[in-house]
């Protein structure tokens, strides 16, 4: 989906199409959204179905922005100034300080997500779900499907989904799903492009090796200390030299995705391997001096995680946490308990032992939960390791 957090709110206020537009900093209340409106222009009805018609000038610029958020993502028009998603929101604000700040409407966007999903699935019924704004598709066995090398399919595909949603997409079509994830982000936003085996050499290669969905920071730093900047001149690299400098799993890999191989099966139903909830704050919190309000957070955090678990069905064993210090150093510990557990309680208590284990002398700018080896057990008995609940730093 182009743009998708943008584009939900774009659907709400027409009125900012064409305009630099940031979502990200917090969460939206509609209420307090209408109070302010009735409250600046008192003369004038507001309610839901009067978003279209607020003044332009009435929603908060980046620049007036103060805080500790990260931008979800920004218009077309925010991102030619060079703002991205993940982006801090003050630095996000330097770059394009006229940009319109917009919070996240989560509810809102889950509801969008399951809509376009389901869209696709009545027309291609093989889809792996992956994320709020992103399926692969194996259209292989749909009717019709190859016409054109699926460019039809496509043209299908984004037109229904615009008449569901009104929103547009940008699709990849490629023999597997490696090039075909590359391939989604070539004519964005609304495009379709088509990459045929034949096509490795002059639409793949010349790409740089970042753009390889498993090549993250650190590996491309190493490929470029190694003279490989592009596709391409990974390609030209010997398999066994790859696994000579970078193992013989990731090497070999690395070997493979240069040369646009991938057998991966589109998965229609996968288990989540953990889950988890972060929170940055909005200033840096010092374990000692700000104990009181991180022993809160904490407890929402392991909350939130055991709310999750239970909604969808799972307990897990591994509980661990993650901080973020204020040099945007990061540590995890993590631990494994006897019995599987969604109960918030034993979940904080093992987590509370895993923050004895790193250094809470230094101030904090994150701070995350996580429950891993997840299963779905019938009943599930909720017991941590034998250590005593004192001790306890949040």
């Amino acid at each position: 989906m182009d743009a998708f957090y943008a584009s939900v709110e774009l659907l709400r206020y027409p009125q900012l199409r064409g305009l630099p537009v940031v979502i990200g900093g917090g969460r939206r209340r509609l209420d307090d959204l209408l109070a302010r409106l009735r409250q600046t222009y008192p003369d004038r009805e507001w309610g839901p179905h009067t978003l279209d018609r607020i003044p332009v000038d009435f929603f908060p610029r980046l620049q007036d922005y103060a805080g500790r958020g990260v931008a979800t993502t920004a218009t077309y028009e925010a991102r030619q100034s060079g703002v991205g998603s993940a982006m801090g929101l003050m630095k996000a604000a330097a770059l394009c300080p006229q940009a319109i700040l917009l919070p996240v409407d989560f509810e809102e966007v889950r509801r969008i997500s399951r809509l376009f999903k389901a869209t696709i699935t009545e027309i291609a019924p093989v889809m792996e779900d992956r994320g709020v704004d992103e399926v692969y598709i194996d259209f292989t066995q749909v009717p019709g499907g190859q016409r054109e090398g699926g460019r039809v399919l496509a043209r299908l595909i984004q037109k229904s989904i615009h008449q569901a949603t009104g929103l547009t997409c940008s699709i990849g079509v490629a023999p597997n799903k490696l090039i075909a994830k590359m391939a989604s982000e070539f004519n964005k936003p609304a495009g379709i492009s088509i990459v045929m085996p034949d096509d490795l050499e002059r639409l793949i290669w010349p790409l740089p090796c970042r753009k390889i969905n498993g090549v993250g920071p650190k590996a491309d730093e190493k490929l470029k200390a190694q003279g490989i900047h592009t596709i391409g001149e990974l390609a030209a690299r010997e398999r066994d030299w790859l696994v000579a400098h970078f193992g013989r799993s990731y090497g070999a890999w690395l070997h493979d995705a240069a040369w646009g191989r991938d057998d991966r099966p589109v998965v229609t139903e996968s288990e989540p391997v953990s889950m988890s909830r972060e929170t940055t704050f909005e200033r840096d919190l010092h374990p000692a001096r700000d104990r009181a309000e991180l022993g809160a957070i904490f407890t929402r955090l392991c909350e939130q995680v055991a709310a999750d678990l239970q909604r969808k069905g799972y307990a897990g064993r591994t509980i661990g946490i993650k901080l973020t210090y204020t040099d945007f150093s990061k540590v995890t510990r993590d631990l494994t308990i006897d019995l599987a557990t969604a109960d918030a309680a034993t979940i904080r208590r093992a987590a509370g032992q895993c923050l004895k284990r790193v250094d809470l002398g230094r101030r904090i700018r994150l701070l995350g939960v996580r429950v891993g080896k997840l299963s779905r057990p019938g009943e599930t008995a909720a017991t941590a390791v034998a250590e005593p609940e004192t001790g306890w730093l949040f």
